[in-house]
C-alpha cells in the first residue's frame, strides 16, 4: 500500500464543478494530497464537505488568470470540456482552452498533466466530438508538459451523461425504435474505475507521457446495454431495429424523453458511429491492482445509489452556471432519474420557527394549502387499496425517522434544517415531499419545498404530467401557507413576551 505523498505533491484539478471532478477531489484528499480547484465561480464549491481545498478562480478561456493558479503545483488534472456550452465551437473553445492551459502549466513547471478524453481509433473517421476530445489531448502534449491521457466511453455511474441517456430511454420508452447506432459496439467502464486509473497513474511514473485506453471487461452494443439495464429494473423493452434515423432526429427524440438537451445530446449520437472499444492494453498492463467491474455490476451500484439518493454529482452540475442567477420562485427540472418541482419562498422568520412550522404537518393539522385537493388524493389512493390518510401521525409536534404521516413516511428529520417525507401511496414510482429551511439573516429565511418522482416506465411519466397542470398551485399554496404561519407564530411569540414584560 503507497505512503500518503508528500504535502508538497499539490495536485491542481479543473473542472472541479463537474461530473468527474467533483469525484476526483474527495477522493484525492482521502489519500491525503492538498488540492487546489480552479473555477469559474470558486462559490459553486463551497459546502461540498470536501475538507481543506484551495478554491481558485480562473478560466482557461483568459489566459491572463492562469499563471497565478499554477504557482506550486506539481500535477494538475484537466477535466474540461466545452461541450456544455452548446455543439457549435466548442472544438474552438476546447482547442483554445488546452492551449492556454498547457502554456500556463509548461511556463509554472509543472510536472505532469492528467487528461480525459475519449476512446476512438482516429483511422475510423471520428465524429467531430470524438475528434475534438483527441485533438484536445494533441494540443496539450505538443504546448504543455508530459501528458496522461486516458481514453474512456461511456463511464457508467449514477448521474453520468451517457448512463442517463441510457436510463431515461430504457425507464420511459417500452417499444424503441432503434436507428443504426444502437448495434455499434463499444466498452463500457464504471466510474469508480475510471477514478481508480486518474488516481493510480500520481504513483506510477511510467503512465507519464503515455496514451492510455481503459474500459471495462465487456464489448457491449448499445442495445445490449439498454437489455441489461432493463433486466436490473425488472422492465421488458422491445427494441426494433430500423435502418435509417438520423443522429439530429435521434437527438430531437433523446431531448424530448430525456433531460439531455438535442445540442449536447447529438454530439454524443454522433459520436456513436465509431466504434469506442480498447484496443491497446498498456492501461491493464501498468495498473494490474484496478480489476474493472462489468456492465451488469456498474448498473446495479449506480441504482443503488440513486435508491439511495447518495449520487455525488451529476452530468448537469457543471452547466447549473448558465442558469439565470438568483433563486426562482417554481423550478421544474429533471435529474438523477428524478422529476422535481421546486418551489422557493423568502420567510420574515427564524429558520428554527418555520422548521418546526412543517414538521408539524398532517395528521390533525392537515396540509395547510389546498387541504381539499389532499384529501381528494386519500380518497382516491384508498379505493385503490393505498393507506390514504387514515394512519394520521402520532404526535402533532414531535417526529421521528421511520414513523409515519398520514401516506408519508418521515425518512429523514434533521433538527431546523430539513423533513424528508418518503410517499407510500399508490403510484407509479416512488415518490418524496421534502421541506428545507435556511437562515439568511437574524429573522429572515428562505424556505424550499420540493417535490420529488421517481417514475416506473411510460406510466409513471404520464402520471406526473397528468398532475403537472395543478401541482404548481398545490405546492406553491403549501410553500406560502407554511411560511404564513411561520411568521403568525413568531409574531404571537413576541406579542407574549412584550405583554409579560
Amino acid at each position: 500500500m503507497n505512503e500518503p505523498p508528500p504535502p508538497s505533491r499539490l495536485i491542481l484539478v479543473t473542472g472541479a464543478t463537474g461530473y468527474i471532478g467533483g469525484r476526483l477531489v474527495p477522493r484525492l484528499r482521502e489519500r491525503g494530497y492538498p488540492v487546489r480547484c480552479l473555477a469559474r465561480d470558486p462559490g459553486r464549491l463551497a459546502g461540498r464537505g470536501w475538507g481543506a481545498i484551495e478554491a481558485v478562480a480562473g478560466d482557461v478561456l483568459s489566459p491572463e488568470t492562469l499563471p497565478a493558479v499554477m504557482i506550486g503545483v506539481d500535477t494538475a488534472f484537466y477535466l474540461v470540456h466545452s461541450m456544455a456550452g452548446g455543439e457549435h465551437g466548442f472544438a474552438e473553445r476546447d482547442r483554445v482552452g488546452a492551449t492556454n492551459f498547457a502554456a500556463a502549466a509548461r511556463a509554472a513547471g509543472v510536472k505532469r498533466v492528467v487528461y480525459l478524453g475519449g476512446l476512438g481509433a482516429s483511422d475510423t473517421g471520428l465524429s467531430h466530438h470524438l475528434a475534438s476530445r483527441q485533438e484536445t489531448g494533441d494540443v496539450l502534449r505538443a504546448e504543455g508538459p508530459p501528458v496522461t491521457e486516458f481514453r474512456a466511453g461511456v463511464i457508467v455511474g449514477a448521474g453520468s451523461l451517457s448512463f442517463e441517456m441510457i436510463r431515461y430511454l430504457t425507464e420511459r420508452v417500452p417499444v424503441m425504435i432503434c436507428p443504426r447506432w444502437v448495434s455499434t459496439r463499444c466498452q463500457p467502464i464504471a466510474v469508480r474505475d475510471v477514478l481508480a486509473y486518474l488516481i493510480a497513474c500520481l504513483e506510477e511514473p511510467r503512465s507519464a507521457g503515455r496514451v492510455l485506453e481503459i474500459g471495462g471487461p465487456e464489448v457491449m452494443t448499445y442495445s445490449d446495454m439498454i437489455s441489461t439495464y432493463a433486466k436490473a429494473r425488472g422492465l421488458r423493452r422491445l427494441l426494433i431495429p430500423v435502418p435509417v434515423l438520423t443522429p439530429r432526429l435521434s437527438s430531437y427524440w433523446v431531448d424530448l424523453v430525456t433531460p439531455i438537451p438535442a445540442a449536447i445530446a447529438r454530439p454524443l449520437i454522433e459520436g456513436l458511429r465509431s466504434e469506442v472499444v480498447v484496443r491497446d492494453p498498456a492501461a491493464r498492463e501498468l495498473f494490474p491492482q484496478i480489476v474493472p467491474l462489468d456492465f451488469g455490476e456498474a448498473v446495479r451500484l449506480a441504482l443503488d445509489r440513486v435508491k439511495r439518493r447518495d449520487v455525488e454529482t451529476v452530468w448537469s452540475m457543471a452547466l447549473s452556471s448558465s442558469l439565470r442567477d438568483g433563486p426562482l420562485p417554481l423550478e421544474l427540472k429533471s435529474e438523477q432519474g428524478m422529476l422535481m418541482e421546486v418551489h422557493k419562498r423568502v420567510v420574515e422568520a427564524p429558520a428554527s420557527r418555520i422548521y418546526h412550522t412543517f414538521l408539524g404537518i398532517g395528521g390533525r393539522r392537515g396540509w395547510f394549502g389546498f387541504d381539499w385537493a389532499w384529501r381528494l388524493r386519500a380518497w382516491m389512493d384508498r379505493l385503490v387499496g393505498g393507506v390514504g390518510f387514515r394512519r394520521g401521525r402520532r404526535d402533532a409536534d414531535v417526529l421521528y425517522p421511520g414513523e409515519a404521516v398520514d401516506w408519508w413516511r418521515a425518512e429523514e428529520v434533521t433538527p431546523d434544517k430539513r423533513l424528508r417525507l418518503r410517499a407510500e401511496m399508490k403510484v407509479p414510482g416512488r415518490a418524496w415531499l421534502q421541506f428545507d429551511v435556511r437562515e439568511l439573516e437574524a429573522g429572515r429565511s428562505e424556505l424550499t419545498v420540493t417535490a420529488f418522482f421517481e417514475p416506473k416506465g411510460l406510466l409513471g411519466l404520464l402520471y406526473w404530467y397528468m398532475l403537472v397542470p395543478i401541482h404548481p398551485s398545490i405546492f406553491r399554496g403549501l410553500t406560502k401557507a407554511i411560511g404564513d404561519r411561520a411568521v403568525a407564530a413568531e409574531r404571537a411569540e413576541a406579542r407574549a413576551t412584550a405583554g409579560r414584560a
